[in-house]
C-alpha cells in the first residue's frame, strides 16, 4: 500500500505482455516526511551533481585529495559527453575508462543471458584491476545479430559483484543504452549504481521526430530540454523519498 500512492496501475508481475525489467520495481515511498520535500521551493537542499569515478577511501587521511573524480551537474550525460568520458585517458592520465558490451548472440537464446552476465562481471573484475577506474556498460551493438542484457539487469549485476569484491570504490558505471527513456527508467538504473546515463536512442528519436515539431527546434537544444525535462524528473522522485541529492540515491535501491 505504501508503494502506491494513488497509482492503480497494475503491477507487471500479473501481466500477460513482455514488461521492461524497470517495470517490476515501484518506488517507495518516505513514511516520515509529512509533507515530502519540494523540490522547487527547497531546490536548495536539492542536487542532480554526480561524481564519475573512484571513490577515495575517508578514513585515509594520507591519500586525502589524491583521488580525481569526474563531476557532472546531472546525471543524462549527451552522446558528445559520452564520447569525451570515452577518450578521458587521451587528455588525462588519471583517468581510464573502458566500454564493456552488454549484448551477446541471439544463437544462444533465453540460457544464454546467464552466460552473457557472468563473463560481463568477470570482465569487469578483469578492468577494474587491470587499473581501469571508468567502465561504460553499452548496449549500442545490438541488432538483428545480437540481444541486449535489460540494462538495468547488467548495471546492477555488475555493481554487485564488484561490492562482493571489494572493487566498487575503485570504478565509476555509466550506462549507455536504448533501453532508458522515462523518469521512472533513469531512477531504477541510478538506484542500482549508475552514475551518469547516455540513453542515445532518446536522442535519435528526438532527432528523427523534430521536424514535426510545432516550434523550429535545434537539434542540440532539444537534446538540452530532453535533459532537463528528466532532471526535474528525477528530482521530483528523490524528493518522494525525503533524499535530496542524486549521490545519495545512487547506488540505494
Amino acid at each position: 500500500a505504501i508503494g502506491s500512492m494513488g497509482s492503480d496501475t497494475p503491477i507487471a508481475a500479473l501481466s500477460s505482455k513482455p514488461r521492461l525489467m524497470h517495470s517490476y520495481f515501484k518506488q517507495l515511498f518516505a513514511q516520515v516526511t509529512n509533507p515530502p520535500i519540494d523540490p522547487i521551493r527547497e531546490e536548495l537542499v536539492m542536487s542532480l551533481v554526480t561524481l564519475i569515478g573512484p571513490r577515495p577511501n575517508l578514513l585515509d587521511l594520507e591519500a586525502a585529495g589524491t583521488h580525481k573524480r569526474l563531476e557532472a551537474q546531472q546525471p543524462i550525460l549527451s552522446n558528445e559527453d559520452l564520447e569525451k568520458i570515452r577518450h578521458i585517458n587521451e587528455v588525462d592520465s588519471h583517468f581510464k575508462a573502458v566500454t564493456l558490451d552488454t549484448t551477446y548472440s541471439a544463437d544462444l537464446g533465453a540460457v544464454g543471458m546467464q552466460i552473457a552476465l557472468d563473463r560481463l562481471c568477470e570482465l569487469a573484475q578483469e578492468e577494474v584491476e587491470a587499473g581501469d577506474n571508468i567502465i561504460i556498460l553499452s548496449d549500442r551493438r545490438v541488432d538483428v545479430d545480437r540481444v541486449p542484457i535489460p540494462a538495468r539487469l547488467a548495471t546492477s549485476a555488475v555493481h554487485h559483484h564488484l561490492i562482493r569484491t571489494g572493487l566498487r570504490t575503485s570504478v565509476g558505471l555509466v550506462v549507455e543504452t536504448g533501453e532508458a527513456w522515462e523518469v521512472h527508467q533513469f531512477c531504477t538504473l541510478a538506484g542500482y549504481g549508475a552514475e551518469a546515463i547516455n540513453p542515445y536512442l532518446a536522442f535519435d528519436t528526438l532527432s528523427a521526430m523534430r521536424p514535426t515539431f510545432p516550434e523550429k527546434v535545434s537539434e542540440a537544444d532539444a537534446c538540452e530540454r530532453y535533459i532537463k525535462a528528466v532532471g526535474k524528473g528525477l528530482l521530483k522522485v528523490m524528493s518522494k523519498m525525503g533524499i535530496s541529492t542524486y549521490q545519495s540515491y545512487c547506488g540505494a535501491q
